[in-house]
């Protein structure tokens, strides 16, 4: 069975002027236009190809590789607008149509937006949708623990926090108080941390480890900093919150986590004028 708009490994039945013929089953031949067709390719020869629709909607295989594929969720641009909806550059030659009742906003030409990919049961073409909600499902809680790395892509902007989606499936949202230091923007693909999972099968997500692992990170990147100012940093546990904030990227939490745990190892002095590296245990963690 031919997967649409997706890859296909599959058998090359004939060469003509036009390229080479796939064998599609009962669908017949697919086209691999002659740009693609390498010289030491030969009948009964299988090539892994992407399938999708030509201008004219027929089958066609192209050995591009694509930005997403059915099924996936993907921030792309729009390469140009008409009456009928926009149409996003997605990799391959053909681009993606979004019509106007998939838009949220009217798309313009030049802009990227988060968009899911699917086969239009109507039309049977390949789509794109900006309302990108109704294809979110409900993370299992047997697989979706605290603690448990994750995929996510930068979906939106709330009043709460950042909205994700989590493996390219799952509803997540990473709260104001998690965003320490430079914030992600619309579009980044980044590895994360579930920090709950809820009853609604949505994901409280944090950007960076949580845990003791995430307070051992941050004390070998303070030791590291001790050590490139010269073995002092002017901050104690009268620092405010945002001095903290400004200077690591993270909360004072955090900050007097990894400050415990470099003095519990005897690494450092502590006085009211700041940190100090302790020269009797000078080294790395």
């Amino acid at each position: 069975m031919i997967k649409l708009g997706n890859y296909n490994t599959l058998t090359i039945q004939r060469f003509t002027e036009h390229g080479a013929y796939l064998d599609g089953g009962q669908l017949g031949g697919i086209l691999m236009p002659k740009n693609y067709v390498e010289e030491s390719m030969r009948p009964g020869d299988e090539v892994e190809v992407f399938v999708y629709l030509d201008q004219q909607e027929r089958l066609v295989a192209t050995k591009e590789t694509p930005l997403a594929t059915v099924g996936d969720f993907a921030f792309l641009q729009v390469s140009w607008v008409n009456n009928y909806g926009a149409f996003l550059n997605w990799g391959v030659m053909k681009d993606l149509f979004v019509p106007f009742r998939e838009q949220k906003m009217k798309m313009e030409q030049g802009r990227s937006y988060i968009v899911y990919i699917y086969i239009d049961e109507e039309t049977h073409r390949i789509v794109g949708t900006a309302k990108v909600e109704r294809y979110l499902l409900p993370a299992p809680r047997r697989d979706y623990y605290r603690g448990k790395e994750v995929d996510i892509l930068v979906w939106q902007r709330t009043a709460m926090g950042l909205k994700v989606i989590v493996d390219n499936r799952y509803a997540g949202l990473v709260y104001n108080e998690e965003l320490i230091g430079e914030e992600p923007r619309t579009g980044h693909r980044l590895r994360a941390t579930v920090v709950k999972w809820r009853e609604d099968g949505r994901l409280d997500i944090a950007l960076q480890r949580i845990g003791k692992g995430r307070f051992r990170d941050f004390a070998s990147q303070l030791y590291d900093e001790l050590t490139g100012a010269g073995g002092f940093l002017p901050f104690s546990d009268a620092s405010t919150p945002e001095a903290i904030k400004e200077r690591f990227g993270v909360s004072k939490k955090t900050f007097k986590r990894a400050v415990g745990t470099l003095y519990k190892e005897h690494k450092i002095r502590l006085s009211d004028e700041g940190i100090r590296i302790n020269p009797d245990r000078k080294g790395q963690l």
